[in-house]
Parts: C-alpha cells; structure tokens; sequence
C-alpha cells in the first residue's frame, strides 16, 4: 500500500533528482538567519548626499552641518560652485544633490522665503524615504520661530523637488527592469549549470578534457550567451516603445557591458555545475549566486536600507554589477569615461572567475591523467 511513497523517498534521500532535503533546510535558515543579520537597520541610515552652497556663508554652513548631523543623512561633498545632478549621482554616489542658491543668508535675515532646491535620484525611490524624512524635518525645524535656534527662518524656506530619471514613478523604469533581468537571468543559470553534468551523461566530457582546452568549453555557452542578449534586447524594446522607460544612455556601451555580463555569469554557472552528478541536481544551485544580486543589489532592497558591510559583500553576486550598469547607462545617461571605474572593477572581477575557471579545468584534466595512468588499459570512459 505504502510501496509508491517509499520508493520516492528513497529516491530522494540517495539524491536521483534535486537534493530538496537539503534545499528546504539551507533556505530556512539562510532566509532567518542571514537575511535578519544583512537587513536588520530597518531604516535608511547615512543615505549619501552632496551640497551645492553657492552661498557659502555662515548661516549655509549651518544647514550642511544639521545635514550632516542627520541620522538619515551623509554628506560626501559641498561645492561651492555650479554642478549637474546627474553626475553627481552616477555609480551611486549620491543619492540626492542640496542646492543651496545665492543669497540664502541676507534672505534669511530680511524674513524672505526662500526656495532650497533639491535633485533625487529616482531610479529607486524607495531609497529616497530617509532623504525625504531628514530634509522636511530641518526645513521644518528652520521654520519653527518657536524653536528658539539661532538659524530659524523669519521669512520660511521652501523646499523645491525635482526627481531624476524616473519623475512619475514607473514601474518599467524600475520594478519591470529589474524583474526581466532576474527572470532572464536565472533561466538562464539552469540551463548552463547543467552543461557539464549533461556532457558527462553524453560521454563528450571526458572527450574534451583529453582532446581540448578549457576554451572549448567555454565555447559552448555562447549560444546561450546570444539567446540571453536577444531576448533581453526585445524586453527593452517592448519597454521602450510599449511602454514608458527612459533609456538615457549609449546603446553600444550597454550592449558591451551586457556581453561582458553574460559571459561572466556562464562561467560561474558552469563553475558552480561543474561537480554536480546530473542535470537535475545541478539546477538547485542557482539559488546560491542568482538571488542574492537581485535582492542585495537594489531591486529588491533598497541599498539605503543595507548596512555598509552588506554593500560590500554583495559584489560577489553577478547580477549586483548587472544592475549597477542598468542604473548608470540605461537610466542615468553614463557614458563610458562616467562608468569606467565600475567596468574596471568588473573587469577585474570577471578576470577573478576566470582564472577560477581556468583552474578548474587543469585540475580535472590532471585528475583525468591520473586516473588513466592507474588503469592504462581503459582507453575510453
């Protein structure tokens, strides 16, 4: 009666198909116990920002301090002289720019208003809810006569805003964005994953380590590679003429750091792939480099919300420099000498998981040799 449930619980625990026993468990506690450490600030502390004071007087100087002090807020710069937003914003650096105009001081004195202007970067709003909080609070506490702090407003300061790169709020500027690359990405990751493991099953593995070079196997991804950027490309073409995204940036340069991108997650594919006994258990381990970018990255939390450390751990996920570039070329409007640091450290980066992958190769192709000298009569595997 009980025949059909043990035989699939035996073929689960001697690991025919996906390991799930052990999937559900690494989820569970990942999922409570890492996440709750990375996302535990609950809000967004010391968001970057830079300050235009073209007043540069005591009173502005006042108001960069009570910026600066906020809990919310840190101030990377104050210049003292014109600059675009937009550039201040790119590789995410700022994340909202203080304009402080001419004549802040005497129109304080004289009980004027004053507009105090301020540029958000929008490619995430949710990023933006502790800038926003901080800056009403000051504007508000300069307001406040009652307060009985030496810089209050006689005249009041109006706080004028103005969003970037995505100033109704999209969906297809953000949401949808980030969706079709993580989607795209992660089906992408089953099928290379089971790339080596589906050669060892056809008996052409062993072929190419005896026979070949690492970069035939690397050869075998760009098909893959081709179909990912295809398909991608349609996605923002749809987004682009159906719907409302704003494409601000070269389409060259984004096609190149695409292709540098795909090419680097194929590889960490087959690498993470490469010891696995079938296809089918292959494809599980997605879940190890795929999510983390997209969650980690700034599409599924804001990187305001992260603590510093966690911004710096999640470099080793792919599709965090994926979405870094998505940011500066795609919404921004970067140009390559705008995003040259970023394509160096991925290039640096990229280097890194070659040279793993390179290894790899050798090892197993010694491993192979050795074999073959302990059995030198079996000429084929």
């Amino acid at each position: 009666m009980m025949k059909s449930f043990r035989d699939e619980l035996r073929c689960l625990l001697i690991g025919r198909g996906m390991p799930y026993e052990k999937i559900a468990f690494v989820v569970s506690l990942v999922i409570t116990v890492l996440f709750t450490v990375m996302m535990g600030m609950n809000y967004a502390k010391d968001t970057p920002i830079t300050v235009i004071d073209l007043d540069n007087s005591r009173y502005s100087r006042e108001l960069v301090q009570k910026l600066d002090v906020s809990r919310f807020l840190k101030v990377q710069a104050v210049l003292n002289s014109p600059a675009d937003p937009k550039v201040l914003m790119y590789r995410d650096k700022n994340y909202a720019v203080v304009y402080l105009p001419e004549g802040l001081e005497k129109k304080h004195y004289n009980g004027e208003a004053c507009e105090v202007g301020v540029f958000y970067d929008n490619t995430s709003s949710a990023s933006l809810s502790g800038v926003r909080e901080a800056l009403n609070e000051i504007v508000a506490d300069a307001n406040n006569p009652s307060s009985g702090s030496r810089e209050s407003l006689q005249g009041g300061m109006l706080l004028v805003d103005r969003l970037l790169f995505n100033p109704h709020d999209s969906a297809a500027n953000g949401e949808v964005v980030g969706f079709l690359t993580f989607f795209s990405s992660m089906f992408f990751a089953f099928a290379m994953l089971s790339l080596v493991p589906r050669l060892k099953m056809e008996g052409k593995y062993y072929l190419t380590l005896r026979k070949g070079m690492a970069f035939d196997l690397m050869q075998r991804a760009i098909p893959y590679c081709c179909l990912w950027l295809g398909a991608n490309f349609l996605g923002y073409v749809i987004l682009r003429f159906w719907g409302d995204i704003n494409f601000n940036g070269s389409i060259v340069l984004f096609f190149v750091v695409q292709a540098l991108f795909i090419w680097g997650l194929s590889l960490i594919c087959i690498l993470f792939g490469w010891d696995c006994p079938h296809p089918g258990a292959a494809g599980s381990r997605m879940i190890l480099f795929v999510p983390g970018g997209f969650i980690f990255g700034g599409y599924g939390v804001p990187l305001t919300l992260l603590p510093e450390w966690v911004r710096w751990f999640n470099q080793i996920f792919p599709l965090t420099w994926e979405f870094k570039f998505i940011r500066d070329v795609v919404f921004r409007g970067a140009g390559f000498m705008d995003c040259a640091v970023t394509i160096g450290q991925f290039l640096l980066y990229l280097s890194i998981v070659a040279v793993l992958f390179l290894w790899k190769f050798h090892k197993e192709q010694e491993k192979l040799t050795a074999r073959e000298k302990d059995m030198p009569l079996v000429t084929e595997i």
